[in-house]
């Protein structure tokens, strides 16, 4: 089937899903929870043939991590579909009333954005999520999942659209794209496609830019920071240091810079340095900070780097302004944290940090969807458009004006006889 008649059946889809009740997408999602349980062995042998042919092609390390889909990826997308469907269905929200005179009253009301095309990395279970999301919010979805990710991504698409065709949600809500040519393709319909989410390199995210006139929201890259203020409780800004960093290395919300006030350095860097090399990180550092530790020196390209691996960069700064200055000349608009006890540093860091995320006294780790109680997400988007930050539900869907009145024209509001009372409806 062509690119173009997918994208049509989409769009006919996403009309008729618009209006679906909140019991019909919520059985829905149930039942994709159920067929991909009963579906587990052939997903999980799907995804090992992946894994093979991902080694066999030396794929990074931090991809071929994200790539594998097991029983606990399994289960954590379930538990994922589970949450969203306790949320409350962000669709026909109304969002402001207001008369505008008797009896001709306007309401702002939620509605879907209408087709979606997702372009994601080498990670299946972001199909799952990104299709769940869609779901829930009312709009059809166009994916194209990395070719590392075929089989299992194939699969994964097959079991949603059987569960769903069960639920009588309308066919075509969810297709998937499979080469490059299909992106191409994409992009130029724009009278078909109403917002497009690229997640990828910044490199990818440009050419997605610069080749459509379709909405694009997304992120190019996840350059996160930690400053450690000379405020800061050392354990704590130790526990939060390896977390932001180790708990999970290849993903975009772990820190890549860590920065440190000069007033404390001497005493907190030999310690994280300890904690960091028994994580296996390689860390590397500014001129000051190789005066205190033995490290890597560090070069200006590194402030720019997004290493999505055991690579961590260090910076010592003078105080709060440098740390700010150094995040908003260098960082991707993504997560910052700080680490103090001062609650008007903390304050000033999350006023002047340009950033969509940011954080006090927390891992940078918690920028997420699922982890913001948002139902996992389709992306983090730095835009400074409609939806910033991890782009859950809320950021899925648009609105629309509903104008209801009793045959009023404009004729006699132009002449003057009729004047407008712009109340607001409680």
């Amino acid at each position: 089937m062509s690119i173009e008649k997918l994208t049509a059946d989409a769009k006919d889809a996403s009309i008729k899903l618009a209006a679906e009740k909140t019991n019909t997408k919520n059985n829905a999602l149930a039942q994709i929870a159920e067929q991909l349980k009963a579906n587990s062995e052939k997903i999980i042998a799907a995804n090992k043939k992946d894994l093979d042919n991902a080694e066999k092609n030396n794929l990074a390390a931090p991809l071929l991590k994200r790539l594998k889909f097991d029983e606990a990826k399994l289960q954590d997308v379930c538990n994922g579909i589970e949450t969203l469907i306790k949320l409350d269905d962000p669709v026909g929200k109304t969002l402001a009333a207001t008369q505008l005179d008797e009896n001709l009253e306007l309401f702002k009301v939620s509605c879907p954005i209408g087709v979606i095309g997702v372009i994601f990395e080498s990670r299946p279970d972001a199909l799952v999520q990104i299709s769940t999301l869609c779901l829930k919010s009312g709009n059809a979805v166009l994916l194209k999942g990395g070719s590392e990710a075929e089989n299992t991504n194939k699969i994964l698409a097959e079991t949603i659209t059987q569960a769903t065709r069960k639920a009588h949600i309308p066919t075509g809500w969810l297709q998937l794209l499979h080469t490059r040519e299909d992106v191409a393709k994409m992009l130029a319909l724009d009278a078909h496609i109403d917002l497009v989410i690229p997640r990828g390199s910044n490199q990818f995210v440009r050419y997605i830019m610069d080749n459509t006139n379709i909405p694009v929201l997304g992120h190019a890259e996840g350059i996160c920071h930690v400053y450690i203020d000379s405020e800061a409780d050392l354990d704590m800004a130790v526990n939060i240091t390896v977390d932001s960093k180790c708990q999970y290395v290849a993903v975009c919300n772990a820190v890549e810079t860590l920065l440190v006030d000069e007033k404390i350095a001497q005493k907190f860097l030999p310690t994280v340095k300890t904690k960091l090399e028994e994580q296996g990180i390689q860390l590397q550092g500014c001129e000051k900070t190789q005066s205190i530790i033995d490290v890597k020196p560090a070069t200006e390209q590194d402030w720019k780097t997004e290493y999505l691996d055991k690579i961590l960069s260090i910076k010592i700064v003078t105080g709060l302004d440098q740390a700010v200055e150094h995040i908003n000349t260098f960082g991707s608009g993504h997560t910052d944290a700080i680490v103090t006890a001062d609650k008007q540093k903390a304050e000033k860091f999350m006023d002047l940090v340009d950033s969509a995320n940011v954080f006090w006294n927390a891992s940078t780790r918690f920028s997420d969807g699922y982890r913001f109680g948002l139902g996992a997400e389709v992306g983090i988007s730095t835009n400074k458009i409609h939806a910033r930050g991890p782009v859950g539900l809320e950021g899925l869907v648009i609105y629309k004006y509903k104008l209801i009145g009793s045959g009023q024209t404009v004729t006699p509001y132009a002449n003057g006889t009729k004047s407008f009372t712009h109340k607001n409806i409680k």
